[in-house]
């Protein structure tokens, strides 16, 4: 399950979550079959930004020509005219969406092994969650490392799930450099 904000600035670019999620399966402690990639995003609006949207729309289409790709959009929530200019539109509920599908879907026992990258601290509980409660689902984490300098990871208390670490070698392995913004 992957966040919007799991590429730090660091990485410019765009990557491909199928690739990585590839990746990931084929570095796991356990040989592993990748079953689904989730991409949770905010998707801006049609009608206030209808480009950024067209291609929002056109890298969605993109990612799910495979079927083991799901990708949950929030809409983007946009400052209003009365607000400083310089404010850009923000993403709100992709973390708490992503959490209660981390959760829920272990409770239903629907994978066995759930890889959450993002560093965002609001999906701690959800990661708790899952390792306190679940009987068959195991959680891991993923984060990236810029040389020998990792940018964080989630932990649980002194507990660290194994963490798979991301970096510039293997973002040359799953960039995507499409461009999906029509003139």
């Amino acid at each position: 399950m992957f966040s919007e904000e799991s590429n730090p600035s660091s990485h410019k670019g765009q990557f491909d979550p199928l690739a990585l999620g590839e990746l990931l399966a084929s570095r796991s402690p356990n040989q592993r079959e990748l079953l689904e990639v989730r991409i949770y995003r905010g998707l801006p609006s049609s009608s206030r930004d209808p480009r950024g949207y067209a291609a929002a729309r056109a890298q969605i289409a993109h990612w799910q020509t495979d079927s083991r790709v799901t990708v949950v959009t929030r809409p983007l929530r946009y400052p209003k005219p009365e607000w400083p200019a310089d404010l850009k539109p923000t993403e709100k509920g992709i973390d708490v969406q992503l959490a209660v599908d981390f959760a829920t879907m272990a409770v239903r026992e629907q994978y066995d092994t759930g890889i959450l990258f993002s560093r965002d601290t609001d999906l701690l509980p959800a990661l708790e969650f899952v390792y306190s409660k679940s009987v068959v689902a195991r959680c891991e984490t993923a984060s990236w490392r810029n040389g020998n300098k990792p940018h964080g990871r989630l932990t649980i208390g002194k507990f660290q799930p194994f963490c798979h670490w991301v970096d510039a070698a293997d973002f040359a392995l799953i960039e995507d450099a499409t461009n999906y913004v029509r003139s």
